[in-house]
């Protein structure tokens, strides 16, 4: 577990009503935001707590500094807290900090590959009016995370910062962004040779064969890149703080004549980090989007600051007119000076209305065009499908693979495949799945499941393990999930093995007495399949099956594809699964041997689903090509109504 306080550069852009509104808003996804919590406050609306908040920051005038703190609370890859441990926690940290009895509000995100919990606190005391301002609080956070870790039970972390200042800031730079930052590269690049100089010629040869200088400026020292980046020197090491350096090599001697250094070998960049994945295509696009978007928006604010002089100029035309009738009328002089001034006031009105309206027209110009940093890219780029992008996003390094409740297979994958139909990616490159109340997680190595996952959620796990790595799966984590699992398995008559000898025994004889017990006649002389019943108990999941070659889905995709090897112009056909799942265009039904098929093409393929009778009554009524959308439980929407 890890806690970390968010700082404001600047206290005048800081907002409590902002935070909220950020920490609250879904973007679009099903599983960003969880539980929220508001503490000391007299409302339970999050909207309405955060303007009681800043009715509380107003009552404080003295105060110039920022009155919101951010905390963040995150938790490893494979922990999942309670409600109530999440709930003592952040009341431990707060009250540690000195906010007992402050009011907060407290957000759970899970849209990312760790649980975080968010905790926006206002700094001013309810009733005394007084600012807190925790003095070091990141110790005081580390003591406290400590202490957590023992008594919840939670994996430890490294709590004591061993970085500090810039040397932490570039750190997380490179992180968030994916970008070598300078200071990085001159500690995996350059550092060795640097230390072990003796002389300030020798500094400076080794920095200049690496494209780089070391200038005095204020009272230390830095180093500059040929594109104008600077660090300082001591965030590299201590030992090239200028007292040290002075110490060992005497007074400052600044570099020689540029002839007299050596040729620089190679020269910092602006460019990803390395990885297990080649980025340099990527890279490029990257570039070329963001200067398109810097092209985009230059132009589009042109042409609203041109729409923007066209209306004042309209305006003041008008007014000059209306002027002109004025002065020619034959009424008194108080009545036109009366009538000038409210034409006066109306076109200041109506200016201001414009600029309003071209600044609405700027910051939604702004947003459209916003510059990304190149994860965030990367991760659009993979949510629309770019599995070169997903690989990018997959090959970074990484703290460790998904652990808890997972599903994999003792083979790679059969082949990468798209996100589709999920909720998001992650920065790690991981694609979350929301299917029914749980969540499905794929890094691309193995597919883990929430914790309070049902028998749906369960199901379309191991359909979608069958889907990628074929029959043979390994399953990992708790006892009660690996039995979900096998009880899934049995009761949907899935056609897998397990790698685990003895759950694949289990499931085996847990089969067989199925079959025997279902083979017995009832009451009425009749036998129930068992397979129908189990499948009716299983949920919706169970009729989106992954078996190209049974049923009517599986003959009719069989001569479709028969056809197109012979040499007709057909797309090729598939079998609907749940990582289908999203729009797709209707292409019609068909009928074979009694059962009506669906057809919807994504793509360049036409992906076939087995529906009943009142489903395909209503899709014939959609003209061929209209949009639909699938879900992952095989469930088909066209404009709002569920097909």
């Amino acid at each position: 577990m890890i806690a970390k306080h968010i700082a404001m550069n600047a206290a005048v852009k800081s907002s409590f009503a902002k935070l909220v509104r950020y920490l609250t808003d879904a973007q679009g996804k099903q599983v960003r935001t969880g539980a929220v919590r508001i503490t000391n406050c007299f409302n339970d609306s999050a909207d309405v707590a955060a303007l009681e908040v800043l009715n509380t920051q107003m009552m404080n005038t003295r105060s110039t500094a920022d009155k919101t703190y951010h905390l963040i609370i995150s938790f490893r890859a494979d922990e999942r807290p309670d409600a109530a441990t999440l709930a003592a926690i952040e009341d431990r940290l707060c009250d540690g900090l000195g906010f007992a009895g402050h009011q907060r509000v407290s957000v759970v995100h899970d849209d990312t590959d760790n649980l975080h919990l968010h905790v926006a606190i206002n700094k001013i005391h309810p009733t005394r009016y007084t600012i807190r301002e925790p003095f070091h609080a990141y110790r005081i956070l580390a003591k406290l995370c400590d202490k957590l870790e023992n008594e919840f039970g939670l994996q430890k972390d490294n709590h004591t910062p061993r970085q500090v200042g810039a040397e932490n800031r570039a750190s997380d730079m490179e992180h968030h962004s994916g970008i070598e930052s300078l200071l990085g590269w001159i500690k995996r690049e350059c550092k060795e040779k640097m230390l072990g100089t003796q002389s300030w010629d020798q500094l400076h040869a080794v920095l200049a064969e690496n494209g780089l200088q070391i200038l005095p400026r204020a009272n230390g020292l830095v180093i500059t890149a040929d594109n104008g980046t600077t660090v300082k020197a001591s965030s590299v090491a201590r030992e090239f703080s200028k007292p040290r350096l002075e110490l060992r090599f005497g007074p400052f001697q600044a570099a020689p004549r540029l002839q007299a250094l050596p040729k620089p070998a190679r020269r910092y960049k602006k460019q990803p980090l390395v990885s297990g994945v080649g980025t340099t295509e990527l890279y490029a696009r990257y570039r070329a989007a963001q200067e398109d978007a810097l092209d985009c928006r230059a132009r589009e604010q042109e042409q609203a600051c041109a729409r923007k002089e066209r209306r004042i100029e309209t305006a003041k035309r008008s007014v000059h007119l209306k002027r002109a009738a004025i002065k020619l009328a034959p009424m008194p002089r108080p009545a036109k000076k009366l009538m000038y001034s409210a034409l006066a006031r109306a076109l200041g009105e109506e200016i201001a209305a414009v600029q309003g309206l071209y600044r609405r027209e700027r910051q939604a110009i702004d947003r459209k065009h916003r510059r990304s940093q190149w994860t965030d890219w990367l991760r659009r780029e993979a949510e629309t499908g770019d599995l070169q992008a997903l690989a990018a996003l997959r090959g970074r390094k990484r703290q460790g693979d998904l652990a808890g409740n997972t599903v994999t297979g003792s083979a790679p994958p059969h082949r990468p495949l798209p996100p589709i139909g999920h909720d998001s990616v992650t920065r790690k490159g991981t694609i979350i799945y929301r299917v029914g109340n749980g969540a499905i997680r794929d890094d691309g190595a193995r597919l883990k499941v929430s914790s309070d996952a049902d028998q749906a959620v369960v199901h379309c796990a191991l359909q979608m393990a069958i889907a990628r790595y074929g029959e043979r799966i390994a399953v990992n984590g708790s006892d009660a999930f690996k039995e979900q699992i096998l009880t899934v398995a049995v009761a949907g008559s899935l056609r897998v093995t397990f790698a685990d000898a003895g759950l694949e025994q289990r499931r085996l004889q847990l089969r067989a007495s199925t079959t025997t017990t279902d083979s017995r006649p009832s009451e009425g002389g009749n036998a129930t399949p068992p397979t129908q019943e189990a499948l009716s108990r299983s949920g919706p999941l169970a009729t989106v099956g992954y078996d190209s070659t049974s049923g009517a889905a599986g003959r009719y995709i069989a001569e479709r594809e028969q056809k197109r090897v012979d040499g007709f112009d057909i797309l090729k056909h598939a079998r609907y699964t749940a990582l289908d799942a999203g729009a797709a265009a209707y292409a019609g039904t068909r009928r074979v041997d009694g059962q009506v098929l669906a057809l919807l093409r994504q793509g360049n393929q036409v992906k076939v689903l087995e529906v009943d009778a009142a489903t395909a009554q209503r899709l014939g009524r959609l003209p061929l090509g209209a949009r639909v959308d699938v879900s992952t439980l095989g469930v088909i929407r066209a404009k709002g109504r569920s097909r």
